[in-house]
């Protein structure tokens, strides 16, 4: 292929692939207005033989969270201990009101004396996927 056409190729590519995000994507503008969501992934250490009874406790607390769109407790595949929670917020304020509520306050309690400490923490800015809009 000659330089020249190898170059209108791409520039084609570049210009299609440009339509196709303004067609379908949301402007910038809108994009400023919406208050961005939140998230979270961390990892949790149980107490030795205590990651089931851990994960119980971190599931049924999950009820009732106002702003929270996903909330997924995870076994570590290669630390029989560890466990990963993702959480997905509409934003940062509706996961620190979610601190307060009673419901967590009572997990939190019943869950510390088995929890033997924390691994990585990651906040992150979640863009959507399926069941999050």
């Amino acid at each position: 292929m000659t330089p020249a056409l190898d170059d209108i190729g791409r520039r084609d590519l570049l210009a299609g692939g440009l339509a196709l995000a303004a067609l379908t994507g949301p402007s910038i503008t809108q994009a400023q207005e919406t208050k961005a969501m939140y998230g979270l992934i961390g990892q949790m250490k149980a107490a030795p033989g205590k990651r089931d009874e851990l994960v119980a406790i971190l599931s049924e607390s999950t009820e009732g969270m106002p702003g929270c769109l996903s909330y997924i407790v995870a076994k570590d595949a290669a630390d029989a201990d560890a466990l990963w929670i993702t959480e997905v917020w509409t934003d940062k304020d509706s996961h620190a009101a979610s601190l307060k509520l009673p419901s967590v306050q009572a997990a939190i309690a019943k869950a510390r004396p088995i929890i033997a400490g924390f691994g990585h923490r990651f906040e992150t800015v979640p863009m959507g996927g399926v069941g999050l809009g």
